[in-house]
């Protein structure tokens, strides 16, 4: 069986950098099975969602940053 990394280990619980790389793979798009079923397992779904709508916000507003300072130039 794959061995836990050590944050996986103390009594379940997962840090915020944790499920801010959870997310940003997801945005990515490129995970192998094996990281993705344990992280599943580990993150709690609510963590998940918050930080994914904050992601979107984040990569929304550096969108909008990035047309305006564009289009200022």
């Amino acid at each position: 069986m794959a061995e836990l990394l050590p944050e996986a280990k103390d009594s379940g619980k997962v840090s915020f950098w944790r499920t801010l790389r959870v997310v940003a793979w997801a945005f990515v798009g490129l995970r192998n099975r094996s990281g993705h079923q344990q992280d599943m397992a580990q993150v709690k779904p609510v963590h998940v969602i918050v930080v994914g709508v904050l992601g979107a916000l984040f990569l929304v507003l550096a969108l909008i940053w990035l047309v305006n300072t564009v289009l200022a130039a």
